[in-house]
């Protein structure tokens, strides 16, 4: 009986914030989270926004649109944080510049009473602005850099927003970390994303189930290879 694949389970994260240094008593106003199953985005989403107790900056505001009236009736962080820390729990955290947002919630964790948690020790971190910036050393590795450089349309992005930038980060990722696009793309320039549509399944679909080549399959292969070296000299799959 052949074992079922581990599904590999991913939560791309994004937050808006009152401010940027949550030493200064800024708070997040805005969680987003999209999933990820063995690299297929899902409907599973995790979206809420927050009373932060305080002023949002004039500055912050200009940057997310999100005002202190609207925020006036959404519940505290101390109201979500049970659903929030289920939702991303044994999770890899996938974000942009995830110091930033690692920080601003274990500064939540921290501020309340009898709680020890940690994102850390809920989830694993991977942040896409570090894997960038050694990809594409010297160069912009802003979000909407990393969109034009793989050809991600996020021209309906005016304002930040932390469900639509989570959205567009998986996006990003997956295209990022997905390897070459073709034998010529050197990985230095952008791949037309209508190339490499993102496929969306449904979070409760069965895993897809592995089919080994035979060994005549395998000979044929190897034959075939033969041959492409035979003519040009070299094979990369032989490699």
């Amino acid at each position: 009986m052949s074992q079922i694949p581990r599904q590999i389970r991913q939560v791309v994260l994004d937050t808006e914030t009152t401010g940027i240094n949550p030493k200064e008593g800024h708070r997040i106003i805005e969680i987003g989270c999209v999933e990820l199953l063995n690299r297929r985005l899902t409907h599973n989403r995790f979206h809420v926004y927050l009373n932060p107790e305080r002023e949002i900056d004039a500055g912050a505001i200009e940057v997310h649109g999100i005002t202190n009236e609207f925020l006036k009736d959404k519940p505290r962080f101390a109201d979500v944080v049970d659903d929030f820390m289920r939702f991303t729990q044994g999770a890899e955290l996938i974000i942009h510049n995830a110091p930033f947002d690692v920080g601003f919630l274990n500064n939540e964790l921290s501020l309340l009473t009898n709680d020890t948690r940690s994102v850390e020790s809920n989830s694993s971190v991977f942040d896409t602005l570090t894997y960038a910036r050694k990809k594409h050393p010297g160069a912009r590795n802003s979000l909407d850099a990393l969109c034009k450089r793989y050809g991600i349309d996020n021209s309906h992005r005016d304002l930040h927003g932390a469900l639509l930038d989570a959205e567009i980060l998986a996006d990003v990722y997956l295209l990022m970390t997905g390897g070459q696009a073709s034998l010529l793309d050197d990985g230095d320039h952008a791949s037309a994303g209508s190339e490499q549509p993102i496929v969306r399944l449904s979070a409760d679909r069965p895993p897809l189930q592995v089919i080994a080549c035979s060994a005549e399959e395998e000979e044929a292969h190897q034959q075939r290879l033969a041959k492409i070296a035979k003519v040009s000299g070299n094979c990369l799959w032989q490699q």
